[in-house]
């Protein structure tokens, strides 16, 4: 099995040579961070040093999305592979080990897909169309000390104050929502973010469930190339979204529009990526179309790009 990268940096940085290879790495790593134009004898050195791990633990190490010490475990992992971050949406393989492959999560998605559908495993239409079901799966959430605990917690930091003139604080509330995804059991974040709506009363209720005011609509639409650099410069959002394009990838020519042929995998990278820079979130009360909320207008010759990431959320067959 694949060692985490916290564990696999601890073993390189008792070996001499592999330490020395890793250090190099580190300053590489940096220097993109710091967006430090690299000449040519330091773009070969970076990439030497990424070959000289040959079969090292560190090239082949992963984190776990609800790890303890998780941002560092991303750090070690983007150290070892900077080299795949050259240019726009070029993020080949998620640092996460992907737990939808398993058994349990993939009778959950089946059983969340009917829900969704607004039918049961028979095919036949649920009772109970009278109801709101986002409302009822937010009592179920709040029968949970977890589950109400920090689903309160992120909706007060993300509900603006009374005053006109006061705005919330955006960095507190993605971070509670991380929180609240990252820590309450999938079973309830999951039926609340895709609970099942008849009407637009219920629909709207499931927009706001991240609180969408706060956490993903700001006065203006900021350029979706923006939001992208924003989000590679910060390796949680740029792990989940490497996670989410991994896991999402559309493929036309596949039945069921997914390049790796599962939709349960899909679902939960792109509940990872609620909480970051990236946020995405229902576009409207009547439908279970998302966006993200950027803009590809003014992109100039960059906007094929642009359209690429927005596409990948806007019109994605996977997703």
């Amino acid at each position: 099995p694949r060692s985490d990268c916290v564990v696999a940096e601890r073993l390189c940085l008792s070996d001499s040579t592999c330490n020395a290879t890793y250090r190099i790495l580190e300053s590489c790593a940096l220097a993109k961070t710091r967006l430090l134009p690299l000449d040519h004898d330091s773009r070969v050195r970076c990439l030497n040093a990424e070959l000289d791990l040959g079969n090292s633990s560190l090239l082949h190490c992963k984190c776990h999305r609800r790890m303890k010490r998780q941002e560092h475990c991303l750090r070690v992992f983007w150290t070892v592979h900077s080299s795949m971050t050259d240019g726009y949406f070029n993020l080949e393989t998620s640092p996460y080990e992907n737990p939808a492959n398993e058994e349990h999560w993939k009778t959950d998605y089946n059983r969340l897909a009917a829900l969704v559908s607004g039918k049961n495993c028979n095919g036949s239409q649920l009772a109970g169309d009278a109801t709101n079901p986002c409302l009822k799966e937010t009592h179920v959430c709040n029968l949970n000390k977890k589950c109400v605990r920090l689903r309160t917690d992120y909706a007060s930091i993300c509900t603006r104050a009374a005053g006109s003139e006061d705005v919330c604080d955006r960095r507190k509330c993605l971070r509670g929502l991380r929180n609240f995804f990252e820590k309450v059991p999938e079973d309830f974040t999951k039926r609340i973010l895709f609970c099942p709506c008849q009407d637009e009363f219920c629909g709207e209720r499931r927009r706001k469930t991240i609180v969408p005011d706060c956490s993903f609509q700001s006065s203006t639409k900021p350029s979706c190339l923006w939001l992208l650099d924003f989000c590679l410069e910060d390796p949680f959002c740029k792990s989940r979204l490497a996670d989410f394009q991994q896991n999402c990838q559309p493929a036309d020519t596949s039945p069921d529009g997914c390049s790796l042929h599962s939709h349960a995998a899909c679902l939960q990278a792109y509940m990872g990526m609620i909480g970051t820079p990236m946020t995405p979130n229902y576009v409207s009360n009547s439908s279970v179309e998302v966006s993200l909320w950027c803009t590809c207008e003014s992109s100039g010759n960059q906007k094929e790009k642009c359209d690429q990431i927005l596409g990948m959320f806007e019109s994605n067959k996977c997703l």
